[in-house]
């Protein structure tokens, strides 16, 4: 298999030095609510516990990242696809947010050092600005989903964001730009979740300076 897939040093390498070259954009908030999260990379070690996600070698080479389900139970966005995150509160930085909603919301804390780079800010239609930070997680860690705000937490292998169909493009009458979508098993996820996915795959994978802020947001993602 390509080491590209694998979680080790050499992965971990390539994705920071091809953040640093990467000139991401920040978008101003304009009266939104600032928001970061952490887009996780871990060994593969559990299962996805998504229909037909295939791990196609041993678990714990494999590179994934981490995907949540949110509860039923929230008040906004309940029940979609989301990576550890949340509002930036007062008197910290979008990084300290990022770090902080992950040890909340699956139990992983980790240094600021662990912190790889950051891809560009994305406006959503709900109202905020996220900042999306990409982490090193580390192997063997332990996932603790917080009941309150998280139904599953999800190991998601990177080959899944190589699929031949990714991304896909969907048009909307209300919009100019087309909506994207990643495949994920059976299933799919949008943006801003999927746009974040895909620009981590063309910057952070392959070096390509791609953006995504323009990509629409489905239906039930604009309340």
């Amino acid at each position: 298999m390509d080491s590209i897939f694998n979680f080790d040093q050499s992965l971990k390498h390539r994705v920071a030095r091809n953040l640093a070259r990467f000139e991401a954009v920040s978008q101003a908030l304009e009266g939104r609510t600032h928001a970061a999260v952490a887009f996780t990379l871990v060994d593969a070690s559990e299962p996805a516990n998504i229909a037909n996600i295939e791990h196609r070698v041993e678990l714990r080479q494999q590179a994934a990242y981490i995907l949540t389900t949110r509860t039923s139970k929230l008040s906004s966005h309940a029940g979609q696809r989301a990576y550890p995150g949340g509002r930036v509160d007062p008197g910290e930085t979008a990084e300290q947010a990022a770090l902080r909603e992950l040890e909340e919301e699956v139990g992983l804390k980790l240094d600021p050092g662990r912190v790889l780079g950051r891809l560009d800010d994305y406006a959503t239609r709900s109202g905020y600005v996220i900042t999306p930070f990409v982490v090193w997680g580390g192997s063997d860690v332990s996932l603790t989903p917080n009941p309150d705000e998280v139904a599953h937490v999800h190991r998601i292998p990177l080959q899944e964001l190589m699929r031949e169909e990714a991304p896909i493009l969907d048009s909307i009458a209300e919009s100019e730009h087309p909506v994207l979508k990643m495949p994920l098993g059976d299933e799919w996820f949008a943006a801003p979740s999927a746009a974040i996915a895909y620009q981590f795959r063309e910057v952070a994978l392959f070096g390509r300076s791609t953006r995504v802020a323009h990509f629409e947001q489905p239906y039930f993602a604009w309340k």
